[in-house]
Order: structure tokens, then sequence, then C-alpha cells
């Protein structure tokens, strides 16, 4: 497996498992506690999660399967940018604790921008840190104007990551946000890196599939990963999407693969807004 290191030092897996509609559905939640735990015997000890997810219920399948192997994990959660107050990131983080039954995550995130200013999260995250609630944090969904702003702060200068979606057909980010979170070594985790499987389709994609007799899914999850600096979180609610994820990280895309992926996924001529899903 390879790492990522943040800036603390501390490294993670650049392979992942995210939960994004995981705990939705109580009928499928044995499947997901499954796959989630699959993951972790092949190696994809990253998982992220988020208070959102399910209403907590993404928390809840993520605490069932790492239950008596937290220590192969991990685990980050994000808390909603209304309950990121001074107070309310605590007690947030509290909950999401409770239905992870965990005593800290690794990594804390603030899930996107809203009205509390910086400081006063950042002030929360930094008090859950100091009671070992949680021992990283950082941003999602931030730009590069928010980036800039986050750092004009020596807590601000501290995040770990900011997780933004990025893919093939999401290339936005490297015109501006991806050279300015490497020139300032801040890692990128990458979410949707197949767009909810809306990319598998394309003809160029088949064809390099095709190449090396994987699938679709995986040539988009190698490109992610061939990318300096990034991590992905790609979701699998079943034991055989876990393995066709965990065996993109074997693939190497030859020179000839990445040029023509290039070609058919062309990065926009100039900076875009940050897009989200």
């Amino acid at each position: 497996m390879r790492r990522l290191r943040l800036p603390g030092g501390q490294e993670l897996p650049v392979l992942g498992q995210g939960t994004w509609g995981m705990g939705e559905r109580r009928a499928e939640r044995a499947a997901e506690v499954a796959a989630l735990r699959h993951g972790l015997d092949l190696g994809l000890g990253l998982i992220d999660t988020a208070e959102m997810y399910g209403s907590g219920g993404a928390e809840e399948v993520v605490g069932a399967a790492m239950a008596g192997r937290r220590d192969e994990v991990f685990l980050v959660s994000k808390v909603y940018p209304h309950n990121a107050s001074r107070r309310g990131a605590v007690e947030a983080c509290e909950r999401s604790l409770r239905r992870l039954g965990a005593d800290h995550l690794d990594l804390y995130l603030l899930h996107w921008r809203g009205s509390t200013p910086l400081a006063e999260t950042l002030d929360a995250f930094e008090q859950l840190r100091a009671d070992g609630k949680i021992r990283h944090f950082g941003v999602s969904n931030f730009d590069p104007d928010d980036m800039a702003e986050l750092f004009t702060g020596e807590l601000g200068r501290q995040s770990a990551t900011n997780q933004v979606l990025y893919n093939l057909t999401r290339r936005g980010i490297e015109l501006d946000l991806l050279p300015w979170c490497r020139q300032h070594a801040v890692p990128v985790m990458a979410y949707s890196p197949i767009e909810q499987g809306r990319l598998l389709g394309e003809p160029v994609l088949r064809r390099v599939a095709q190449r090396h007799s994987v699938t679709p899914a995986q040539i988009a999850i190698a490109w992610v990963l061939a990318q300096d600096g990034v991590c992905a979180i790609p979701k699998a609610a079943t034991q055989e999407h876990v393995e066709q994820n965990r065996a993109a990280l074997d693939i190497e895309l030859s020179a000839e693969d990445l040029a023509e992926l290039d070609a058919g996924f062309p990065a926009p001529p100039h900076p875009v807004p940050l897009e989200i899903l």
C-alpha cells in the first residue's frame, strides 16, 4: 500500500473507502459493514465518513465495521457548516464519536464553508485536538481563495488536507487549487473518483481499460492515484467492488495511456469555480 504523508508527519493510505450513501437503508447495512471490513483486510485502512451521510447512519456502519479493529483505521469524519461554531463543532464531534464507537478521529474536516467564521471553527478543532478527540483537522470543498484565507492564521496553516471533487471529468483544480496545495504541502483527498459511475461508458476510458484487461472504473481510479499529492476515497458497497478498487493500485498507466486520457478528458482551458456534488 502506497502512503501519503500529512503535513504533521503522519501517513495515510493513498486509497481508502468512502461511505457517501451508506447507512441509509437498514436492509443494506450488513453488506455495507462486510464491504468495509473486507477493505480493511485488503489494507484500505483510510475510511471517510461524515455526520451528514445518512444522518449519521454511515458513521454507525463504519463503527460496526471497525469494531475490534480501530488500530487498522485512519478514521475521517466531517462536521456540517451549521454545526461548526466553537461549541457546536465540539458537540458534533462527540456525537460522531458515539456513533462510531471510537474515542478519537484521526482527521476531522469542515465539510464546506458556512457562515461561521473560520477562526471560530479552528478554535473548536484545536480544543478537540487538545482533548484528544481528534489528531488532525482539515477542510473540504475549499477553493483557492478559501485556502488562502485559511492559511492567514497559524492554526489554519496546520490543516492536514482539503477534500474535493476530482476525477477525469472534473479537472478544474489542476489549474489553481492543486498547484496551491502542492506548493503548501497540503494533500488533496479526491472524492467521487469515478463521478458516481457516470464516466464509465466513455469510449476512451474503455479502450485504455481493455489494454490492461481491467474495468473502466479501475482505470479512472488509477488515473487519480497517479497524480502527485492526491489520495482517493471511492465508495464500494460490495466485497467484489472493494477488491476491484484495491486492484486499481497495481495498475501502472503508461505514457501512452496518460496521453490518451488527457486528450479524451482535457482540463478546462481556464480556471473554473470549484465543482461539488
